[in-house]
């Protein structure tokens, strides 16, 4: 700003000091920490093509999402042949590659596979230009892998229609980011006075303050927050993914950046609200792991048991979670077969002891998983 008034965290005369209450965050600290280890004590149990899949399903909710927070839609299907490609994964038949989504998965991949390797300019515009691999940004040339000019003024985020939009913030001048980014980079990859995790809540909030490039900025950040949870992990296989839940709370996400940034270096609320999110994160990923291990122990249990295709389908539909109460009447429609046909199957089911009649009443019978 050349008023010299102080409205933004880089203007503070100790930028970048960041400064936070350790013994405030200790305790949502921890139960991440205890969640983590939870969560990848249940991955050792499970097969290798089974944690494949599992960091496959992931990976493609984690760049869905995160092109998502920026109002892009991926092609789910685009992006999990995408990355089944990139890893050699087997997913039978692939979707046609798309550049616009492989450059998304290029950068993820290359974040957290190879997360022990230095964050460096080269590599960040590298990233850069694999997201925008047209050298535009919708309709509007951007300058791709190289820092932004302000050739058109400062970057500002800013929201509503053009004749009275709202600056929620506007970053460093163009002419201070070569120190800045160098400065960035250093602590990114050579101090270690943080936690692992509290560093990846900074280096998220830090780079997005800089926000060094025309366009893209929050999802080289997430990348980057990523990668510093990789390091944190020490694995480069993802089993829980911050972006989906950055999704979810997108508007508190957006209004809490804010606030930071509008505040002090004192950066305490917004890692508690990181470390909130990572915890809820890790919590989803083990919800979604329980039901793929009951699912799977559920198939090995009934594996010498010989069923047809309907009855393989509708067992399938319940242990994903079925909408509602299983009749009769619902499997005649969904395994698109007679009435009758469907009571036979339902009462094989129940004489080998696959299904149960539900305790829940109603009008018509209806009918659940038996897990003995």
């Amino acid at each position: 700003m050349n008023s010299g008034v102080k409205n933004y965290i880089w203007q503070d005369p100790q930028w970048p000091h960041w400064g936070y209450d350790l013994k405030q965050l200790t305790g949502l600290l921890t139960q991440v920490y205890q969640a983590q280890g939870r969560l990848l004590g249940r991955l050792h149990y499970i097969g290798i093509d089974m944690l494949d899949q599992e960091s496959l399903r992931v990976l493609t909710e984690d760049v869905i999402k995160t092109s998502e927070i920026e109002g892009e839609m991926l092609d789910p299907s685009s992006v999990r042949s995408s990355i089944a490609r990139k890893l050699g994964i087997d997913i039978g038949a692939l979707a046609p590659a798309d550049r616009y989504v492989d450059g998304v998965v290029d950068m993820v991949l290359d974040a957290t596979h190879l997360h022990q390797k230095n964050l460096t300019q080269e590599r960040l515009f590298a990233w850069h230009a694999a997201l925008f691999p047209t050298g535009h940004s919708g309709l509007s040339e951007i300058l791709v892998g190289a820092w932004r000019d302000d050739a058109l003024g400062p970057m500002q985020v800013v929201s509503g229609p053009i004749s009275r939009q709202k600056v929620h913030f506007e970053a460093p001048p163009a002419r201070l980011l070569i120190p800045e980014m160098t400065q960035f980079l250093l602590w990114f990859n050579v101090d270690q006075q943080d936690d692992p995790i509290i560093k990846a809540g900074l280096a998220h909030l830090w780079f997005v303050t800089l926000h060094p490039f025309d366009d893209g900025n929050g999802r080289i950040a997430r990348a980057i927050g990523d990668m510093a949870l990789a390091r944190a992990d020490g694995s480069a296989q993802r089993f829980y993914s911050l972006s989906a839940q950055i999704g979810r709370d997108r508007k508190n996400y957006y209004e809490l950046l804010e606030k930071t940034q509008k505040g002090t270096l004192d950066v305490t609320q917004w890692l508690s609200w990181f470390l909130s999110s990572l915890l809820a994160a890790i919590q989803v990923a083990e919800a979604a792991l329980s039901t793929t291990l009951f699912k799977t122990n559920f198939w090995q249990h009934w594996s010498g048991t010989p069923m047809n295709e309907r009855q393989i389908k509708l067992l399938n539909k319940l242990l994903d979670g079925f909408d509602g109460k299983l009749t009769t009447s619902k499997w005649a429609i969904i395994a698109k077969c007679s009435p009758d046909t469907a009571l036979r199957d339902i009462t094989d089911l129940l004489e080998r002891g696959a299904l149960a009649k539900s305790d829940a009443g109603g009008r018509s019978t209806s009918y659940e998983l038996h897990y003995p």
